[in-house]
Formats: structure tokens, sequence, C-alpha cells
């Protein structure tokens, strides 16, 4: 009998708090994972949903920061939400993982109790490249995490509008040439977006946006200072150190 499990490895976030079974190839969680939980709000009694959670790595690494958040998961690949699964017991965290492709209908979320108006926090990691500016990873993994479908930003936010409660947040990682696409799919529903630019380091431009949206919210936008990772010598700053090592939200001065 053939086995299909993939590989498995296990690697380690915030410095060693959170570990973390993973494929040893194809798309992996790293430092967006990391960015997206920081800059996701949340307390205790909160449902928190992951949308795309692949391993659970953003998700389990707010449940890490947040104590006592109720927290799903949700993964349409099996094999990711069954490694999303056992990280949530390694981990000691409780969660629940939902096998559910995000452009599912509001009625098959609604029949395993993810209804409308039902989530305090959504945060979501959408695949954002642009399939014909970016060639394709010939990984499939690689491939379903990394490349948008058309329309697929506004299905995403659709979704996480339909299952937020008025005044919850919406907490998403986008690249950075992409804005107006995430600007665009906010534009009905949400309002006090926050923006915050992520950097390589000073002297480049900015690779990511962190950026939060609140429903209902008619307040207006702000741009939040830039988030450099490291400094002018290649040295990590010390908030992103304290972001990716230490597992806090980012400052208040920030994304509040």
């Amino acid at each position: 009998m053939t086995d299909n499990r993939p590989d498995v490895g296990e690697d380690a976030f915030l410095g060693g708090r959170l570990r973390l079974y993973q494929p040893s190839s194809g798309h992996r969680a790293g430092h967006d994972a990391m960015l997206l939980a920081a800059a996701t709000p949340g307390r205790p009694g909160d449902r928190i949903v992951d949308f795309g959670a692949g391993v659970g790595a953003a998700g389990l690494a707010v449940a890490t920061r947040i104590d006592n958040v109720d927290l799903v998961l949700v993964e349409r690949d099996e094999t990711l939400a069954v490694l999303a699964r056992r990280n949530a017991v390694l981990n000691s965290l409780a969660a629940r993982v939902c096998t559910l492709d995000i452009t599912a209908e509001a009625e098959t979320f609604a029949r395993v109790g993810l209804g409308p108006d039902t989530a305090d926090v959504v945060l979501m990691n959408p695949p954002f490249n642009d399939a014909v500016r970016h060639r394709p990873s010939p990984d499939q993994g690689r491939r379903a995490a990394h490349v948008a479908e058309p329309s697929g930003l506004d299905i995403w936010t659709h979704a996480a509008r339909r299952m937020l409660k008025s005044g919850g947040v919406l907490s998403l990682i986008w690249r950075s040439d992409g804005l107006a696409e995430v600007l665009s799919a906010l534009d009905r529903g949400f309002g006090d977006i926050a923006i915050r630019p992520v950097h390589p380091d000073p002297r480049k431009p900015a690779i990511r946006v962190l950026v939060r949206a609140v429903k209902g919210s008619r307040a207006p936008l702000r741009l939040c200072p830039d988030l450099m990772l490291s400094d002018e010598m290649g040295r990590p700053t010390r908030e992103a150190q304290v972001v990716l090592v230490g597992g806090q939200a980012l400052a208040s001065t920030g994304l509040r």
C-alpha cells in the first residue's frame, strides 16, 4: 500500500513558544503569518476566525498571545487541516478546525457553525500573486497558497464581512503593490481602515501591507508608521524582534 502522506517537519516560531508541523516542501508558514498575527486584535472570549489557515500558524500565534479565545481555523486542504489540528494539540491550544473553502455559500458556513454575524475578528492571508504578473510555482501547494484567482480578494472579503459582527475587525496581509485591490474590496461595509506598510529595510520599498478594517465603521482611513524588518546594517529592528520573536502585538503607535 502506498503512503501518500507528505513529509512533515517541525519548526519553531515566536522564540520557540509556538511549534508547528509543516510539510517539508511546498508552501510553508513564515514571517507573513507572524506579522498578520501581531496585527490582529482580540480579547479573551472573542471568536477569532482564521481564513485559509493552512497549518494554523497565524491563528495559533494569536491564541498564544491572547488567552481563552474561541479560535476557528478554516482551511480547504484536508492535509493542511489535519496538521492544523495536530498543531493545536502540540501547543496545548484550543482550536476548532473546519475543512471548508472560503468561496462556499453562506449555508455551507452555517452548517459548520459559522453563520452570519458570529465572529468578533477575522484574519486572513489570501493568495495574493496575480497569475498574469507572477510565474506560478510548479508546486501545487505553493501555487494554491500564493496565486490569486480573479476576484478572489473580493470573495474572501465578502465572506469575512458576512461572518463578522457589527463592529467586528478584519485583519489581513497583502502585497504592497496591490493596495488598491484591498481598498476596493473594503469599500463596501468597512471603515476605520488602518494601513501599515512593511519594508525589508529603510532603503527598500514596502513589500507587504498590514490592513485592519472595522465592519460598519464610518471612521476615516489611517496610514500608520512604516514597519522596518531590518535596519541599514541588515540587523533585525527591535520592533520586528518584539513581534516575530517576542510574539507581542504591534505597538499602539501603528495598528491599534
